[in-house]
């Protein structure tokens, strides 16, 4: 069975956004989404793998036995888009989709060119319906601040 490949790091994450983000406005809209995610998890943000910064963990396992850990609420500041792992399938947070701003999604992402794009009030209540599916289905560190 495949291993997973992203997982949590002792790097520096203020080092990595200095020396990975590619513009000034990456750099300072990254310090505001650790600020952000910071705020609604309680948790330090780490680095996952060698591009994203997570807040907190949670255990999942697949019905095919797959299992692993994960961060329950992260970001990326890649060059073409910050990958925003925010994003629970629930009709909630479908809905506030719809108020989010200028983005694209992929399969459990969201994609932004700058955060100046983004509705933070929406982002904010995306971020707290993911974190509430993943309490109610996996075995998490957000139990602490978001039990049922």
């Amino acid at each position: 069975m495949a291993k997973t490949k992203t997982k949590e790091t002792e790097a520096d994450v203020y080092e990595f956004i200095n020396s990975f983000a590619n513009s000034e406005q990456k750099k300072k809209d990254s310090f505001e989404l650790i600020e952000i995610l910071q705020d609604i998890t309680g948790e330090e943000p780490k680095m996952w793998g060698p591009t994203i910064i997570g807040f907190g963990s949670y255990h999942y396992k697949y019905d095919s036995g797959h299992e692993g850990d994960a961060p329950i609420l992260g970001f990326s500041p890649r060059k073409a888009a910050f990958s925003l792992y925010i994003y629970s399938d629930t009709e909630k947070s479908n809905s506030i989709l719809s108020d989010l701003g200028k983005f694209k999604m992929g399969k459990s992402c969201i994609y932004a060119n700058k955060l100046a794009d983004i509705n933070i009030s929406a982002l904010k209540e995306l971020c707290i319906e993911s974190i509430k599916y993943i309490n109610e289905h996996n075995e998490c560190s957000c139990r602490k601040k978001y039990s049922k």
